[in-house]
């Protein structure tokens, strides 16, 4: 799908309108992604998540990009995986759709996401590909306004299976 691009590299560094950030529920900063975020955008963006109160797992909110090159950040808490019989599949949909909503209400044309939930929330690379890249895909069908959607990934196993799910998509697997 030529709207959606799979790219190995940095999140901070991405030339997009909005940028996902893989959030804990406080959206107070963290680790991984969330903490490399954090520290590239400055202490602004950490008293803007204070303002806005957390936010529940498949869910997101969005703030200003500060001295990121990004506009906006969307801030979405991924699911932990506990072996997915808790909704952990819904969630992470949940969290790729409520970001693009958000992205389509700001006016973004160009969105970049992480790789939500396999870190430390040790979600299963295979089955997180193919639910990022297929909930992706449903929704630009539907959103011309989204212009690309990129994603972002830490390295290159996790560039590998996200281009396999989106040749899958490609080839109607």
């Amino acid at each position: 799908m030529a709207r959606i691009e799979i790219v190995q590299g940095d999140i901070t560094k991405q030339q997009v309108d909005a940028i996902a950030n893989a959030a804990n529920t406080t959206l107070l900063g963290g680790g991984g992604v969330d903490g490399a975020i954090h520290r590239a955008a400055g202490p602004e963006l950490l008293a803007e998540c204070r303002t806005l109160h957390g936010c529940p797992t498949g869910e997101a909110k969005i703030t200003k990009g500060y001295r990121l090159p990004a506009k906006y950040v969307l801030h979405t808490p991924g699911p932990v995986w506990h072996g997915g019989q808790n909704d952990e599949e819904e969630l992470l949909a949940s969290c790729y759709l409520s970001c693009l909503c958000l992205a389509s209400e700001y006016g973004c044309r160009t969105v970049a996401f992480p790789s939500i939930s396999t870190g430390v929330y040790h979600f299963p690379l295979e089955k997180a590909t193919r639910i990022a890249i297929g909930t992706i895909a449903v929704y630009l069908r539907e959103h011309p306004e989204i212009e690309l959607v990129r994603m972002v990934c830490f390295d290159a196993r996790t560039k590998e299976y996200y281009d396999a799910a989106l040749r899958a998509l490609e080839e109607g697997a």
